[in-house]
């Protein structure tokens, strides 16, 4: 490949980042965090069995509150993801829940160590925390909250549409 036809294939790449990158992140966190929300919809209520792990303000909640909240917030936010509408709200919440269930469920009980802390750095729990997943979906939120839903998501048809969108043109004197 030459420089020009590189040069080329980067600035089509970067031109298709803000359409696609965000997308692909929503997509499949979407998928995630609905399934996981489903599972709770109907499935059995458990979260009393840990409910003194979980940080404040969370342990002062009812466990059946707590269940809720985590139901409702992983369905509602995974179609809000999906759609990309108020998808940095959506995300920040998803992160907050996230960092609770880390903290409450994934997180290993004891560690004196860092190497037993990476033990625990997996996808199934060996006795040592199973926080991989967690801290991935962490880090793809990230980028949601920070930069949004990207272009093809209902909050960038939104805000084309409004009519504050549109530049101010400046006074005339």
């Amino acid at each position: 490949m030459n420089l020009p036809t590189l040069a080329t294939a980067r600035g089509q790449l970067d031109r298709l980042a803000p359409w696609l990158a965000p997308l692909g992140l929503r997509l499949l966190l979407a998928w995630e965090y609905f399934e996981s929300g489903r599972e709770k919809l109907h499935g059995q209520n458990w979260f009393a069995d840990l409910q003194d792990a979980f940080p404040f303000p969370f342990d002062q909640l009812p466990a059946t509150l707590n269940w809720q909240l985590a139901t409702w917030f992983e369905l509602i936010g995974a179609v809000c993801l999906l759609v990309g509408f108020g998808t940095r709200f959506a995300a920040a919440s998803l992160l907050v829940l996230t960092i609770v269930a880390t903290y409450a469920v994934h997180w290993p009980m004891e560690w004196n160590s860092l190497a037993n802390l990476a033990m625990g750095y997996a996808i199934s729990d060996q006795g040592f925390g199973n926080f991989k997943l967690p801290v991935l979906f962490m880090a793809m939120l990230l980028p949601l909250i920070f930069t949004g839903a990207g272009k093809l998501s209902l909050d960038a048809w939104l805000a084309r549409c409004s009519p504050s969108a549109t530049p101010a043109r400046p006074a005339v004197r």
